[in-house]
């Protein structure tokens, strides 16, 4: 009989009850069932509140990288992610920055976009200014809705309209301007949208569609600076001021080429995005945001995209590095508020307040970065990827805890760093003719 996906009542079922309907429908032995079951510290009925149907949680390795030093202060910085070399990368990163001072960082204040969409408009352009007359009427009822979120000094600041062409035809968007000081904010401006709506229609004699948050949030922006000594770059086979100079012409790359850009601006990924789900955080709404803010400065300079970082010498032959990108970020609200591994990293972080967290999240990418260029400009990405894999690979083999090391030494003496050459290494050691 064929199965079906079609299950009746699913999420009114235990937690207990989906996993066995998902054992028996995969076939899963004991063995794969176990890897369900919560990890201490856990609570099952807090994970199941977050998301629908919950059969369990997904460990990712979770790390700490070292040295960083932001704005004058010490930081330990957790990071989650599964890609083997990005903890260490941004860890030796910030030893090099923190011969100059370290990672010196600021943000803008906390201010998301939330947009409303009006179709059939009759006269958008005197449809905008009948909204723009009303301003100051208009935020004050959309900040009715949260008189907490304005007691600390948020709430909606501002409004602005576009008149924006489209398949659709012509559409007027008003974009709702909301301090959202140490949240998120996706809850407060998508209530505020809503709350707005009717008054909108009723202002421009249009239909309102969509009302929601943009993840493009220009106007929360995280930037850091630090400068890497050229003496602290050099390599068995290169100066330091040679080192520079190939780390120009990499980032130079990235400016000229998309097909690069995307994978540089990866990069910086790799760090920021292992902070903002270590600390609970939306690291779908932070990518989205980065690299359609990379796409967006780019226009004006007629670009298809650019690198989300900058990179200059100064007088005395150091490298300068720069980045520059949004950081919707909060510390109240969402995961970070109920999950107990991104509250016990916040804690270890020490920041508090989403300006700071977002500064970090620019000085870890900054980190990341620097980096992966400086690898790729030097010795090349592999080298301190391929240890790590050749781990993997081994331990994926079958590989007992006291083989490992030898069947990652024969690996890498090899240059082959595959899965069947790693079974084959572990089937010579155990039969005595490795």
């Amino acid at each position: 009989m064929e199965r079906s996906s079609e299950v009746p009542g699913f999420y009114k079922r235990s937690i207990a009850e989906r996993r066995a309907f998902v054992r028996e429908w995969a076939g899963l032995s004991e063995e794969e069932a176990r890897a369900l079951e919560f990890p201490p510290g856990i609570d099952p009925a807090s994970v199941d509140r977050m998301i629908e149907n919950v059969i369990g949680v997904m460990p990712v390795p979770l790390g700490v990288a070292t040295n960083f030093r932001i704005n004058g202060k010490d930081l330990l910085v957790p990071m989650a992610i599964e890609e083997p070399s990005v903890v260490a990368a941004a860890s030796n990163a910030a030893k090099v920055a923190r011969a100059s001072g370290g990672f010196f960082a600021q943000t803008t204040d906390p201010v998301m976009i939330g947009q409303v969409q009006i179709l059939h408009v009759p006269d958008p352009a005197s449809a905008r200014l009948k909204i723009l007359d009303r301003k100051a009427e208009l935020l004050a009822a959309a900040n009715a809705k949260d008189p907490v979120l304005v007691k600390f000094g948020g709430g909606a600041k501002d409004l602005e309209v576009r008149i924006l062409p489209s398949p659709r035809g012509t559409m007027v968007i008003v974009h709702l301007l909301v301090d959202a000081r140490d949240a998120g904010g996706m809850n407060a401006v998508n209530t505020m949208c809503e709350a707005l709506a009717p008054e909108f229609a009723r202002l421009t004699g249009g239909k309102v569609v969509l009302r929601i948050i943009s993840n493009l949030a220009v106007h929360r922006l995280a930037r850091a600076r630090a400068t890497f000594p050229a003496e602290l770059l050099r390599t068995e086979t290169a100066s330091g001021p040679e080192v520079v100079e190939a780390l120009l012409d990499a980032y130079a790359f990235a400016v000229a080429d998309p097909f690069r850009c995307a994978t540089h601006n990866k990069g910086i990924m790799n760090g920021i995005s292992a902070v903002v789900l270590a600390t609970g955080n939306d690291f779908r709404a932070i990518e989205s945001g980065a690299h359609t803010y990379a796409a967006w400065t780019a226009a004006a300079s007629g670009a298809v995209v650019r690198p989300l970082t900058t990179y200059e010498k100064d007088a005395a032959g150091n490298l300068v590095g720069t980045i520059e990108l949004p950081a919707p970020v909060g510390l109240i609200g969402g995961a970070t508020a109920v999950h107990p591994t991104a509250k016990a990293m916040v804690k270890l972080l020490g920041v508090k307040s989403a300006r700071e967290l977002g500064e970090v999240l620019a000085a870890v990418g900054l980190a990341q970065n620097f980096a992966a260029m400086r690898a790729l400009a030097t010795e090349g990405i592999q080298r301190g990827h391929m240890e790590l894999h050749a781990r993997n690979m081994a331990v994926s083999a079958g590989a007992r805890p006291d083989e490992v090391d030898r069947v990652v030494e024969r690996l890498l003496a090899d240059h082959q760093v595959r899965f069947d050459r790693a079974k084959a290494i572990v089937e010579e050691l155990r039969h005595g003719s490795g």
